[in-house]
């Protein structure tokens, strides 16, 4: 007879009183006939159904666990953001734990890295390592000794065994066996507490020998879970090997740490990219063999970010490839002295960013697509994540930034503005003009450097000119024009758009010469190349006296 399929389901919370259907009700393992009750097909035994309460009280509680190990990645973040967004949304909390037990992978500098990161995006945690808790600690290299008394409570419960192969011996199997897995097939002709005798097993631990505790995975088993964005997930557990829980240095791997952890700090939902799919068996069967599945969080697996061509996973080289930042900010890897650049460095506003990760796999339904923090807060939801990669577009994540520098508040970006002009060698000494240049400017800028060269003209006078642009049309009647318009402007009083584009307009009729013919020549004597706002609203602002000094100096350079 065909065995039930396995059903780990966790206790559904219901945040604003969403109420669900009720199959999502029921934690069902095994037997049954109850025509109320969803069975499977292929089975006649009965499902006895596990009806689990439903807590609306629950603190939701979510979790962002990153292991210090590099840069990053903008998929992480949008992990980051989801967690957050969900947490906020139901009164939450969002958690930080930085997942350090692979010591051999941990790259000094990597934790501060990733603080730095949420630091910018703005999105910060309630409990984490620096802000402490109530679950302290949060990292996991000190919370070391608990996990081997669960390790050792599955070893004792026959769920989990010791292995002691070596790395060598492990080594030889894989070459000399094909797709080779530490599992049902093999584990009995290695050596383990499986295959060993019991006083075989006590003389090796007595002696200290290296060794590793490892799940025992059930065979002819299926598990299934209900995933909040996919629905219902199943695996064969005969495609499940054994994975190691605890490390021969004592340290726990991700799969017994990221299930301990979650029970002992009341995670509510646990969301994760996509790609730990394929570990949700051993922790799925973790949760249950220790007795916690009654507290299972519920589980989301995030959609892929892709490639812009839509093939495979975006990474690090495909950015450097293509000539985008796939990390949030600058990285550098001390170990082997190369620079991965961020968005940040990019120019990139944490506005922005967060606002198009918010849009890669998710929507609120509607042609809106500029969401600020608090408005993704307010809408988003689950229902809205799609189960479909999303392509990664660099086009338009600088669409995103333009839109966001468009509507920032010049006062927001004066900071940043002065930053890129003093490092590029400009003074900008009054901190109301810099305010006022923005204003002119910002519709225009794409990154945030561009403000260099859409207003450092507004601070100091051009250091070379667009004259190719000029000369081939260049006459002596518009050498005369601008000296005639020397001597207007130093008689104008009102200096105001309206009042030089006027008087501009007046002596060009006066001359017979075509307003556009020497509107850009204007332009590039003000600014230097073919670039910037309004060219009336550049004299205002730039002032009567600079404005002639200005023009002065480009007739000299224009009939050279």
């Amino acid at each position: 007879m065909e065995k039930e399929p396995r059903v780990i389901k966790p206790c559904p919370f219901l945040p604003n009183d969403q109420i669900h259907p009720p199959e999502n009700l029921f934690f069902s393992f095994g037997l049954s006939d109850f025509p109320d009750f969803r069975t499977s097909t292929t089975s006649r035994l009965p499902t006895i159904p596990y009806l689990c309460p439903i807590m609306p009280d629950q603190k939701v509680r979510v979790r962002f666990a990153p292991s210090p190990t590099g840069g990053l990645h903008l998929g992480g973040v949008r992990t980051v953001l989801f967690n957050y967004l969900f947490a906020k949304k139901n009164g939450g909390d969002f958690v930080l734990r930085i997942e350090d037990t692979d010591q051999n992978r941990y790259v000094e500098g990597a934790e501060e890295y990733i603080l730095d990161c949420l630091k910018w995006c703005g999105l910060t945690p309630d409990e984490s390592p620096v802000t402490g808790g109530p679950y302290a600690p949060y990292r996991q290299s000190e919370r070391k000794a608990l996990y081997r008394e669960y390790a050792e409570r599955l070893v004792r419960q026959g769920h989990a065994y010791y292995a002691f192969d070596t790395p060598e011996e492990l080594e030889q199997n894989r070459r000399e066996i094909p797709n080779f897995q530490y599992g049902q097939v093999y584990r009995d002709g290695l050596r383990n507490s499986l295959s060993l005798t019991e006083h075989e097993v006590d003389t090796l631990l007595d002696a200290g020998t290296p060794h590793v505790i490892r799940i025992k995975i059930p065979a002819d088993e299926r598990v299934n879970f209900h995933d909040m964005i996919r629905g219902q997930v199943s695996f064969d557990t005969n495609t499940v090997d054994d994975k190691v829980l605890l490390k021969a240095d004592g340290m726990p791997t991700y799969h017994l740490a990221v299930v301990v952890d979650d029970y002992l700090m009341k995670i509510t939902h646990a969301f994760r990219g996509e790609e730990w799919l394929p570990s949700a068996p051993v922790h799925l069967l973790l949760w249950e063999y220790l007795g916690w599945k009654a507290d299972m969080p519920q589980w989301a697996h995030l959609p892929l970010i892709l490639k812009p061509d839509g093939h495979g996973k975006l990474s690090k080289r495909d950015g450097a490839r293509l000539g985008f930042p796939v990390y949030a900010m600058n990285w550098f890897d001390a170990k082997t002295g190369e620079l991965t650049p961020g968005f940040r460095e990019l120019g990139f506003l944490p506005e922005a960013f967060l606002n198009l990760l918010a849009t890669l796999g998710w929507n609120d339904g509607t042609d809106q697509e500029i969401f600020s923090l608090d408005e993704l807060i307010e809408k988003f939801s689950m229902e809205r994540i799609s189960k479909a990669g999303a392509k990664f577009d660099f086009e338009k994540a600088k669409w995103f930034n333009a839109e966001w520098i468009k509507k920032s508040e010049a006062l927001s970006l004066e900071s940043k503005v002065k930053t890129i002009l003093e490092d590029k060698g400009v003074v900008v000494s009054d901190d109301a003009y810099l305010l006022k240049v923005i204003d002119k400017v910002k519709d225009r800028v794409v990154l945030l450097p561009d403000f260099y060269q859409q207003s450092a003209y507004f601070f100091e006078q051009p250091k070379e000119y667009d004259v190719n642009s000029v000369k081939p049309k260049w006459t002596d009647a518009k050498t005369e024009f601008f000296n005639t318009f020397i001597t207007t402007l130093n008689t104008v009083e009102a200096w105001d758009e309206a009042t030089l584009e006027a008087a501009f307009k007046a002596l060009a009729e006066e001359k017979a010469i075509k307003v556009g013919d020497l509107m850009l020549p204007f332009r590039i004597m003000l600014v230097g190349g073919k670039f910037g706002p309004h060219v009336f609203d550049i004299a205002t602002l730039l002032g009567k006296a600079e404005t002639i000094k200005r023009i002065e100096a480009a007739l000299i350079a224009f009939n050279s």
